[in-house]
């Protein structure tokens, strides 16, 4: 058997569209907290609030949407396509780190799922099946 057709690929993906899913739904419950992973100061005036609370609302979806993709994709057996999800949570998350550095900290609250995501994304689509 290749490694891309390993029985733990569903269930570890499973798992990664779990917790990104779960941090959509933080966020847009509590986007003080969801942007606290960031490290951003979360702000007092009551419109820029109301603007990053609602930049969260977007954040969160776009979050349980690919969570959603992850699911949909593992439960359909279509290991080509969960990879390709699954390396586009590892660049979403290595781009957040991004701009986590560019405000100066927090960038391993993203980096360091980051490559996990990208070898199992690359494990699913075969690119590691040596035969």
């Amino acid at each position: 058997m290749t490694l891309s057709q390993s029985s733990l690929i569903p269930v570890i993906a499973a798992f990664f569209g779990t917790t990104i899913s779960a941090f959509g739904v933080n966020a847009i419950l509590r986007p003080a907290h969801a942007l606290s992973m960031f490290e951003f100061d979360y702000p007092t005036s009551a419109p820029i609030k109301q603007l990053v609370d609602y930049l969260m609302i977007i954040y969160g979806i776009r979050d349980i949407y690919i969570g959603i993709a992850i699911f949909s994709t593992t439960y359909y057996g279509h290991r080509k396509a969960l990879g390709w999800n699954l390396l586009g949570l590892a660049g979403t998350a290595f781009v957040d780190g991004v701009v986590c550095k560019m405000n100066g900290h927090g960038e391993w609250n993203h980096w360091s799922y980051a490559p996990m995501v990208a070898i199992l994304g690359c494990l699913s689509l075969g690119a590691l099946d040596f035969a």
